[in-house]
């Protein structure tokens, strides 16, 4: 099932529609720091795009990302109103070689700007495991964990599945050198949306995809990923992202795989 946006997994623990932030009360069309409240939680956006490529190399945490949401007084056409959007972009899904199904753009992208979130049903970790652990060996696994690390050494976890509901995201392949990077962004409620904006200047024909590990725009220690044993690599499945940084192995994070 086709959905823009994400949704409440069948656990029933998170629902992401919910409202829980208070609106701004700005009475401009676009609201400007510092005088938002929304804007004053954390980064906003700067020409069409993030400067968190360059944060991340004088500091060692960015900031967190918050929209305007559904109970502002500020208009539709607020510039913090980016990701609620959703996809405004020529995309097609195509059949890879090698891959499976992937995406690629049908229009040039330029560097910074949001091309689309990472949609499906938002589960609890629970949820996310009972899944993950029914799976077999040669199915896809369209489970993302995304793992946020506080300045205060607390990390909040996201789980999102668009196994069964889900948008054009879930076909978006890994690679080692991506040209996209995921960033969290909140709109009503502190259940992020899972954002997708172009790392670099991206051409019209040109496949889209991320890295699925973490690793890319973001600190070595912020990935769960272990270096798995020699036998567990009869399980993993091969990388065929054809980059010069090829692991050769998909991502491996045991987390959801691993009984307590």
């Amino acid at each position: 099932q086709y959905s823009p946006d994400s949704v409440a997994g069948a656990d029933g623990q998170i629902d992401p529609t919910e409202v829980t932030f208070p609106g701004c009360s700005c009475r401009s069309s676009s609201c400007v720091a510092p005088q938002c409240p929304c804007l004053h939680r954390g980064e906003n956006y700067s020409s069409l795009g993030l400067m968190l490529a360059e944060q991340q190399e004088q500091q060692p945490f960015s900031r967190p990302v918050f929209e305007c949401n559904s109970l502002c007084s500020c208009g539709e056409g607020c510039q913090n109103r980016l990701v609620q959007r959703g996809l405004q972009l020529r995309l097609q899904v195509f059949r890879t070689q090698r891959k499976g199904w992937g995406v690629r753009a049908l229009e040039p992208i330029p560097r910074g700007r949001f091309v689309c979130e990472y949609a499906g049903e938002v589960l609890g970790f629970a949820e996310a495991q009972r899944r993950s652990q029914a799976q077999a060996p040669q199915e896809p696994n369209y489970i993302l964990a995304v793992r946020e690390h506080l300045h205060d050494g607390r990390v909040l976890e996201t789980f999102v599945d668009p196994s069964r509901v889900g948008n054009v995201g879930r076909f978006l392949n890994h690679s080692c050198e991506p040209n996209l990077f995921m960033v969290p962004v909140r709109v009503d409620s502190m259940v992020p949306k899972l954002a997708l904006f172009a790392a670099t200047d991206i051409a019209a024909g040109e496949e889209l995809s991320y890295d699925y590990s973490g690793r890319f725009h973001n600190l070595p220690g912020a990935s769960r990923e272990h270096k798995p044993l020699e036998e567990e690599n009869s399980l993993r499945k091969p990388c065929y992202c054809g980059s010069r940084t090829c692991a050769s192995f998909l991502p491996w994070d045991s987390s959801l795989f691993s009984t307590p």
